[in-house]
């Protein structure tokens, strides 16, 4: 029942750092220390990677209508603008699909650690405040993902590649970048979905067939946990995702960029006095 408990802990975790602008994995490294799940190293491994598609799978339902092009009675104006919106994703996705596969195992091997998280925790906190501050004498000339271009696309999607870095917070560095470039708030957080989804998907199949590859087995509570958290994490995603949109209707980012660096302080200080 205790580790049942935990899962739903770490689903909720999950569900909301996943798609706010802070950072899952600063936020999953301390969760972990403080109460870890009674499983095997592999098992938790595959835990945090299976519990990402129940995030993913929010943002496919929510936003379900936008990316459908056959979805209720769209005119043949609006299936053309949602069949580029999808050609807008598949390039933006190609930067961190090409450095992922090449990079990933290097960056996992010689950056996962709680420094490098703190680090990345802070410093993009910095930027955010310091980006908005900004903003607050500029127009956006992208007011929402049609007006997109292909370029701009790319170029969010290399943005995109600085998640590798853990503690960058995939939906903080695409927001950055979409913002940096002239994207107002909505759009960056929209398009930033869409772009972490294909990512996700295919960066948790490829882990979940190599735990495969490598005979993971698991017990009857191991499957327990794995289902309620993945189910937890897709309905706080939904939630998550929601609040974010409307939050951004209204405000800015900067206070995410004082939680960053908030959090990256306490991790930086937990870590050091252990």
């Amino acid at each position: 029942m205790i580790e049942i408990i935990k899962a739903i802990i770490l689903g909720i975790v999950e569900g909301v750092t996943e798609w706010l602008p802070i950072s899952s994995t600063g936020h999953m490294i301390l969760v972990e220390s403080l109460m870890p799940l009674n499983v095997s190293k592999e098992f938790y491994n595959m835990f945090l990677v299976v519990i990402q598609l129940g995030a993913i799978l929010a943002v496919c339902i929510e936003f379900f209508s936008k990316l459908n092009p056959w979805y209720g009675r769209k005119n043949a104006k609006v299936k053309y603008e949602t069949f580029q919106l999808w050609g807008k994703i598949i390039v933006g996705c190609i930067p961190a699909g090409v450095i992922g596969v090449l990079f990933n195992d290097w960056f996992e091997e010689h950056m996962n650690n709680v420094y490098v998280v703190a680090a990345t925790l802070i410093a993009y906190g910095i930027l955010f405040i310091l980006l908005e501050n900004r903003n607050r004498k500029r127009t956006f000339k992208v007011k929402n993902t049609t007006q997109l271009t292909y370029p701009m696309a790319f170029a969010i999607g290399c943005f995109q590649t600085l998640a590798l870095v853990p503690g960058t917070s995939r939906s903080g560095a695409t927001i950055l970048g979409a913002m940096l470039i002239g994207v107002a708030r909505t759009p960056a957080a929209e398009f930033s979905f869409f772009l972490s989804a294909p990512v996700m998907f295919g960066a948790s199949l490829l882990k979940v067939v190599k735990f495969m590859k490598n005979g993971v087995s698991m017990t009857g509570t191991e499957v327990g946990v794995l289902l309620i958290g993945t189910a937890v994490a897709f309905g706080v995603s939904v939630l998550a995702i929601r609040f974010l949109m409307g939050y951004v209707k209204k405000h800015d980012f900067k206070v995410f960029g004082y939680y960053r660096i908030i959090l990256g302080i306490i991790v930086l200080a937990y870590f050091l006095l252990l």
